[in-house]
């Protein structure tokens, strides 16, 4: 499978204060985080349930260890980061909530990305094939992906307001274009994958 361009990292990258405590929950191989380390002077931990990502971190020097997220965060006390990083998995979480609510525990800032299930191009091609789409964000097929929760930029909005949780910024994309502040209602349909700062306020 041909990897999938990043764009998110760019974005998140700039949201983060230099000196910074950083967790990044679902790490994988660590790229974003070596990078805060060693061009932000970020104080850095992650976490990662792949076995083999993990040992990719920690090639490229990142404190990380082994975990499901869905099992909890326990060991990490309220606001011990700045800022606890979610990229493209709060989808494939089964209590996608449970982790939402530990990151606004432990930190300061929560940035969390997902792909948008109401994004217009998926939509259409499900109705014209009759078949679950395949996207550069959703690249896997019906019976091997690893998404359990299919929710939309409403949906995620819903529970930051029904959870009184402090949208700071909020940021789009599609189809490759790079991201751009949010835009309602418009980012409904429009936005293939979404970006959040989000902070509890207290």
């Amino acid at each position: 499978m041909k990897k999938r361009k990043r764009w998110d990292h760019e974005l998140i990258y700039s949201l983060i204060e230099p000196a910074s405590k950083v967790l990044d929950l679902g790490c994988g191989s660590g790229d974003l985080l070596a990078r805060l380390i060693n061009e932000k002077h970020a104080t850095g931990q992650a976490v990662e349930r792949n076995p083999d990502r993990v040992a990719e971190a920690i090639r490229n020097g990142v404190s990380v260890y082994q975990k499901d997220l869905d099992q909890g965060l326990p060991e990490f006390k309220e606001h011990s980061f700045d800022y606890a990083i979610l990229e493209m998995t709060l989808q494939q979480l089964q209590r996608p909530l449970d982790t939402l609510e530990e990151m606004l525990r432990i930190s300061r800032f929560s940035i969390v990305t997902f792909p948008n299930f109401n994004y217009h191009a998926v939509l259409n091609r499900l109705l014209q094939t009759g078949r679950m789409p395949v996207t550069p964000a959703l690249p896997y097929r019906w019976h091997n992906t690893p998404n359990v929760h299919l929710f939309t930029l409403y949906d995620f909005l819903d529970w930051t307001e029904t959870r009184g949780v402090k949208i700071a910024a909020g940021y789009a994309a599609a189809s490759g274009t790079g991201y751009k502040p949010l835009e309602l209602p418009a980012d409904g349909t429009s936005a293939e994958e979404l970006v959040f700062l989000i902070t509890s306020g207290s």
